[in-house]
């Protein structure tokens, strides 16, 4: 019974003291400087990317914010590309189109649905920009995101720029308030690996590349098309940066079960791309920030099979220790329990994850969240955003 103690120590140790340790590193690298070379005069030709798939509720907002955004409409590029919509999103980008004839506004439509990634690529061959940049038809950018964020991609060492999702209705329902919370966190982590090296984590509402560094997007067949396309990146030298400056906004879903939903599908593709990230160092093929993706697979790989493990052994304890419940305790502590209850939540939703790759199954068409019905006019009239 010592030696199953000890295990439960250990695994305890794995879960949560290593994601600890990492979480509180990563906080403090996220108030360092950055050690960037800045051209606050760096004006590229950029392409915009907005994927869409029956977005008829929110397409006309999102063309709406595209074109309020401060920067020279002769180096702008909007392209809309559509997955073969069933309703009317089509028919109302291509209205509005006719009523702004001053921006460069174009409709790619594709014959059948194939998934983001694939919808991405189609478009790409028609990007004229330096700089390509997608984002999803939900996410809404504040009016000065390009002035803030171009300074960074005239870094040469930098291939990709990200930012932070800010949420439209954080307060609306215990799971928005939850998810709010858990993005903050995350925030925090990912602006220190990038102060240290590069973020493994790229948002859809706003990722930047560099179009000379982009052959592809997701070209290892991951599912991820914003996480999966920075890999190459690494592999070829250059970071890929998560900054404030970057940040956009959108709503979350207000129910449990579609938060669930969402994060079993991203939690997939996480999977795919930190185990695509391990082979890759282990041939020797990352160039860059090798702690930040040992990091990575430590939390997203490792920690989730430890966990199982700490939960078998700890309810064998419970058979044999009733004391042993006095642990639960911890959830009463004030911001520990929640914490707590997140990370169990993420370690429980990987570790399935990890069986469904391991299985084959694999999101590669992307299902539309029920948020769209909470991206009101009035709330975005609110933010600024249109």
């Amino acid at each position: 019974m010592f030696l199953l103690i000890i295990l439960w120590l250990v695994f305890c140790a794995f879960s949560f003291g290593i994601s600890g340790f990492i979480f509180v590193s990563m906080r403090k690298a996220a108030k360092r400087p950055w050690c960037l070379k800045l051209d606050h005069n760096y004006k590229p030709k950029v392409s915009i990317l907005v994927p869409t798939y029956n977005e008829e509720d929110v397409i006309q907002f999102k063309l709406e914010n595209l074109v309020k955004v401060k920067y020279p409409k002769a180096l702008m590029q909007i392209i809309v590309v559509d997955s073969n919509s069933k309703d009317q999103t089509v028919k109302l980008v291509r209205d509005f189109v006719t009523r702004h004839p001053e921006n460069n506004i174009q409709v790619l439509v594709e014959s059948e649905r194939r998934g983001k990634s694939a919808s991405l690529n189609f478009a790409l061959k028609n990007c004229e920009g330096e700089i390509v940049i997608v984002s999803d038809a939900d996410c809404f950018w504040p009016s000065e995101i390009l002035e803030r964020t171009m300074p960074f991609l005239a870094d040469p060492t930098v291939g990709a720029v990200s930012g932070p999702k800010i949420l439209l209705n954080p307060e609306q329902s215990w799971v928005t308030k939850t998810e709010n919370a858990y993005l903050n966190s995350m925030n925090m982590v990912r602006f220190g690996e990038s102060k240290i090296g590069s973020t493994l984590l790229f948002e859809g509402g706003f990722s930047a590349y560099k179009r000379g560094l982009l052959d592809s997007f997701d070209p290892y067949k991951t599912g991820s098309d914003d996480c999966g396309s920075i890999v190459k990146l690494a592999e070829k030298g250059y970071r890929a940066i998560c900054v404030p400056e970057a940040c956009f906004y959108s709503a979350f879903p207000k129910s449990w079960k579609e938060k669930l939903s969402i994060k079993v599908r991203r939690a997939n593709q996480l999977v795919r791309v930190l185990w695509k990230y391990f082979c890759l160092l282990v041939k020797g093929r990352i160039k860059v920030s090798k702690r930040v993706i040992v990091q990575g697979i430590l939390i997203y790989l490792v920690s989730p099979i430890m966990f199982i493990a700490f939960a078998i052994t700890a309810i064998i304890l419970l058979f044999n220790f009733p004391y042993f419940s006095l642990m639960f305790l911890t959830f009463l502590l004030p911001n520990v329990g929640f914490y707590l209850f997140e990370s169990i939540q993420s370690y429980l939703v990987l570790f399935v994850s990890m069986l469904a790759v391991l299985m084959r199954k694999k999101f590669v068409v992307w299902k539309k969240p029920k948020d769209r019905s909470l991206l009101h006019e009035n709330v975005l009239r609110q933010y600024g955003l249109i």
